[in-house]
């Protein structure tokens, strides 16, 4: 059974840091592709940024580019979201997926398992 597992989330002051981690289990985990997508209230559930298998290759939204980062470590079966510079349209709930895709990676239908999500509040 594969689970993911956020945590990190918070509530932190505009222009403060955040680090989500999101540990994976039940799954080979080096085999698959990881990504961020976050759900502002009233929203859509919104791609952040991905990275693939061997941590080599990465994209981001526009929204986030310069200021977050995602990075993986898979003798520990996580992915991590280094998020600074954090802004209020940053607020969201921010959830950890998984893909054996490697395409297509922006859209949430290509992931085939979901975290249970964070929430991220950033006030002004």
């Amino acid at each position: 059974q594969v689970q993911l597992v956020e945590s990190g989330g918070g509530l932190v002051q505009a222009g403060g840091s955040l680090r989500l981690s999101c540990a994976a289990s039940g799954l080979t985990f080096s085999s698959y592709t990881m990504a961020w997508f976050r759900q502002a209230p009233g929203k859509e559930r919104v791609f952040v940024a991905h990275i693939s298998w061997n941590g080599i290759s990465t994209d981001y939204a526009d929204s986030v580019k310069g200021r977050f980062t995602i990075s993986r470590d898979n003798a520990k079966n996580t992915v991590y979201l280094q998020m600074n510079s954090l802004k209020p349209e940053d607020t969201a709930v921010y959830y950890c997926a998984t893909t054996h895709l490697r395409f297509r990676l922006w859209i949430s239908g290509s992931y085939d398992y979901w975290g249970q999500g964070t929430q991220v509040t950033i006030s002004s």
